[in-house]
């Protein structure tokens, strides 16, 4: 007998423990290997500003999953991690943290005293964001853990910005931007969230220089008009053509506006006339290009207004928007305030709404660069699972516009741009410049501003393998098999990665784009703090254990889609847990010093041996191919199913008669066919499962050393034997029906009946005359008895039918028949009573004017359901009285 696994199976005991042997053998190791294929995941990058959420723990738990698959097939596999240095998100973290610690400002510590403490901010979270990766049981290579501001990968983000700029590719201008109030920096387009709010639409009349004529403008933002430098119409249609080269004048501001020609506007849209303001709305800017208009920016960085506003100077923009409605109001010039619905961009980071502004910033320009990805996808090389993502990827792209890549902040890559303060030269080099290349100058200045922390991400794929080296490790791991990610960072980052990868590699970053969902509460929402319906997945690890939660987070999980989480359903993967611990128990408990082999067995495996044999054959094949094509949750739902309902329900209640046996070549057999099933289903669940599979594997002396590097499964032919699975198939489904017949009728399950059986084919009777043994032991049968025809079988025998026969269970054998009398004759008096009662209540017209409809209803229901129990009670009753 073994029993290496204490009788309570407690998460708490082990998973660290396990962990620490894991990384103590380098088990997790990416290793260059010729001999060998490789396999290789980066890791998205967590940011450095918090701990996990669930949403890093599925997307974790997906990539672990597959990394081990891979590992356990024979792979030379890498899961390449690191953390992100998120420049907005952890620069307002810092800037909290300083004002309420210290009481000062950014400013007041200045830039290096505001960087140390950034730095300081890395080691505290960064470190902690690592170890509570590891808690989950990811299987990254940390000898390689990377941050996108270590010195390798800024080299990288220096050298990609260096031959951009040589390209012709960055530049830096004066275009229009998003502009975070709040933050205080600009924002690319994939980092501005769009939403429908209610506002308003003011209908405006701007008058006609030397006319008594108006033209009647809208807009939703009023504000705005103070930037106005010209009106547009398009040039066909026909109310407006009069107007062309004309001037309208600007109300309040009392500027001259050209009214120009232009196919942008829409004549349906409004009034057909539309106010052109080009430092404060891209579409503007781009008109304001095409007619050479100047551009007028009216609001601070702050979004107060500025002395271009004149007497709304200083007013905070809303206030600006109230006052300019209520002067409008007073000149006669408001017309009217339509209420509408309109799309509002907010900052991801804050949700400030977001102010397009014209500024100079420094941009890559990115017509030159999509073509290449966008060939990439529709030619295959990078696959989207599921496919429709690809139209998500493909849409942005082809409406892409140059990508603003400077931010006001200190933390991050700061722009390797240097300005010469006397001939105003810019210099953009590797290394710091002493002088200036122009004028030799001394007195230079780096650019303040960092670039956007997507740059850097962008990269991550070749930078972490240590390009721009040529390392072994790049040309063996690049490009990587498969980059998982959440739908909601497609253009963020996915995008990026694929044209930065075809630009600098020459080569796709990854092969396939595994998408998945998002994790919502139960009720489909999504989770955030104002809800309060966030999870930490450390306190469900803490309370359930690791494998419990991935197991959660697997389980019904398909591509793409988004998935609700249950609490309660952690109890459930947590039991699954359970009942796996005590099947191995029992296995074990049965099991002596030396396992079987099966050249000892092969020639005394009885049906039942074969039959799950063959079913682990092709449930393998099934899971492989379910893995292969990133079906997570379905491998995991076939792996479940096996290991509950054919090993632990009916294979391991099959064995126990053999395994208590003392005839030796028959406990052999099974204690082989229950310890090989063991071993590989131990193997298929282990990718889901890690901890538990280890700590059960290790406990088993004749194993490898660890499940996490034995071979994976494989479908053997040999190994098939459908006649075994008919057998069984038939077997089961009768002593499922007997089951159903006795729990229908109360029958202990103590006590014994007598199984008779009419069979009609030779090969059916033969079957079930070699499963005696386990309709004794898993029915309650007490004999089988076969007879020739139906009638021989009781009058009053309860019978049902299975493929080719039925069985038939004699009544006497089933009941006591005095002591079921007895039981009826008390339900009987029990539903009389209860049927009074419903009666009583109803004839009561008190009770039946003053009660609800739905109450009054459900008292009628009440009364037909314990009538109709009282007349099979009684049927029942009185057949049994015949007796």
């Amino acid at each position: 007998m073994i029993n290496n696994l204490p009788k309570n199976y407690d998460p708490k005991a082990f998973e660290d423990r396990i962990y620490q042997h894991w990384m103590e053998k380098d088990y997790f190791k990416g290793v260059v290997d010729p001999n060998k294929k490789p396999f290789s995941i980066v890791l998205p990058p967590p940011n450095i500003t918090g701990q996990l959420h669930l949403g890093h723990a599925l997307d974790h738990t997906l990539q672990d999953v597959l990394i081990r698959f891979k590992r356990m097939q024979g792979y030379a596999t890498l899961w390449q991690p690191g953390t992100d240095h998120a420049s907005i998100a952890t620069e307002v973290k810092v800037v909290d943290k300083i004002r309420e610690e210290e009481g000062l400002t950014k400013e007041e510590v200045g830039r290096e005293g505001f960087l140390e403490r950034a730095w300081q901010w890395r080691d505290i979270y960064g470190r902690k964001i690592v170890d509570q990766m590891k808690r989950l049981g990811n299987s990254c290579d940390w000898s390689r853990e990377r941050f996108t501001m270590d010195e390798g990968l800024s080299d990288a983000v220096t050298e990609v910005f260096i031959q951009f700029y040589e390209k012709g590719l960055i530049y830096r201008g004066n275009r229009i931007i998003n502009w975070c109030p709040d933050c205080k920096t600009s924002l690319s387009d994939a980092e501005v969230e769009h939403e429908e709010k209610a506002g308003h639409f003011w209908h405006i009349k701007y008058s006609i220089k030397d006319s008594d004529e108006f033209i009647e403008i809208a807009t939703t933002r009023p504000e705005t008009m103070l930037g106005d430098t010209a009106i547009a119409v398009n040039p066909k249609d026909d109310r407006y053509k009069h107007l062309i080269g004309k001037f309208a004048i600007l109300p309040l501001v009392n500027r001259e506006l050209p009214i120009v020609a232009d196919e942008y506007v829409d004549p349906e849209f409004g009034t057909g006339a539309v106010k052109i303001t080009p430092a404060h709305d891209p579409n503007d800017f781009e008109i304001g290009l095409r007619h050479d208009l100047p551009h007028v920016v009216v609001m601070k960085e702050d979004a107060t207004i500025n002395a271009n506003g004149g007497k709304y100077e200083g007013m905070a923009r809303y206030e600006a928007r109230k006052q300019i409605v209520k002067d409008l109001e007073e000149l006669g010039l408001l017309v009217e305030a339509k209420e509408r619905n309109h799309s509002v961009g907010q900052c991801y980071r804050c949700d400030t709404v977001v102010e397009p502004m014209t500024s100079d910033q420094w941009f890559v320009k990115m017509e030159p660069l999509v073509k290449p990805a966008i060939e990439a996808v529709e030619n295959e090389n990078i696959k989207f699972i599921p496919q429709r993502f690809d139209k998500i990827y493909l849409h942005w792209l082809e409406n892409i516009r140059d990508w603003c890549i400077s931010r006001q902040l200190w933390w991050g890559h700061r722009i390797p741009a240097y300005y010469c303060q006397d001939c105003n030269e810019v210099i953009v080099a590797r290394e710091i410049p002493t002088s200036c290349s122009k004028c030799g100058s001394f007195d230079l200045k780096q650019d303040e501003d960092v670039l956007d922390t997507w740059f850097s991400s962008a990269l991550w794929p070749f930078s972490t393998l240590g390009w721009p080296e040529n390392t072994k490790e790049l040309e063996y791991f690049y490009p990587t098999d498969v980059l998982v990610t959440g739908y909601d960072i497609i253009f963020f980052w996915v995008v990026r990665m694929a044209f930065s990868g075809l630009e600098f590699m020459k080569d796709v970053p990854f092969k396939h784009v595994f998408v998945h969902g998002l994790v919502r509460d139960a009720e489909g929402r999504k989770m955030s703090k104002s809800l309060g319906n966030g999870v930490d997945p450390l306190e469900i690890i803490d309370q359930y254990g690791a494998d419990a939660l991935r197991f959660t987070l697997v389980t019904g999980n398909s591509p793409g889609n988004d998935i609700r989480f249950h609490m309660e359903r952690l109890e459930s993967s947590r039991n699954f847990a359970n009942k796996l611990w005590n099947a191995t128990r029992f296995v074990l408990m049965n099991l002596d010093d030396e396992k079987p082999t099966y050249e000892e067995v092969k020639d005394h495996l009885n049906t039942a041996d074969k039959w799950i044999i063959s079913r682990l054959n092709s449930v393998t094949k099934e899971i492989t191919e379910n893995m292969e094509k990133f079906e997570l949750g379905l491998a995991l739902q076939k792996t479940y199913d096996f290991i509950w309902n054919e090993y632990c329900d009916w294979y391991i209640e099959l064995a126990k008669t053999r395994l208590y046996n003392e005839e030796q070549d028959e406990k052999k057999a099974a204690q082989y066919t229950s310890t090989y099933i063991l071993e590989n289903i131990l193997k298929l669940l282990h990718p889901f499962m890690p901890f538990i599979t280890e700590e059960i594997w290790q406990s088993i002396p004749s194993f490898e050393d660890s499940v996490m590097v034995s071979t994976w499964p494989e479908y053997k032919e040999e190994n098939s034997d459908h006649v075994a699975e008919e057998k069984m198939n038939l077997i089961m489904e009768a002593i499922k029906n007997i089951r159903n017949v006795r729990a229908e009728m109360n029958v202990a399950p103590s006590r014994k009946a007598k199984l008779m059986v009419w069979i009609a084919n030779e090969g059916v009777k033969s079957t079930i005359q070699e499963g005696e043994e386990h309709f004794v032991a898993l029915a309650g049968i007490s004999e089988i008895q076969f007879i020739a025809n139906k009638e021989e079988a009781p009058n009053d025998a309860v019978s049902t039918v299975i493929q080719g026969g039925e069985l038939f269970l004699p009544l006497e054998d089933l009941i006591d028949f005095e002591k079921e009398i007895e039981r009826l004759e008390k339900e009987k008096k029990k539903l009389e009573g209860e049927i009074k009662r419903v009666q009583g209540k109803l004839s009561n017209q008190g009770f039946v004017s003053k009660a609800p409809a739905k109450l009054i209803e459900e008292e009628r229901q009440k009364g037909e359901k314990y009538q109709e129990i009282l007349d099979t009670v009684l049927e029942r009753l009185e057949t049994l009285k015949k007796k």
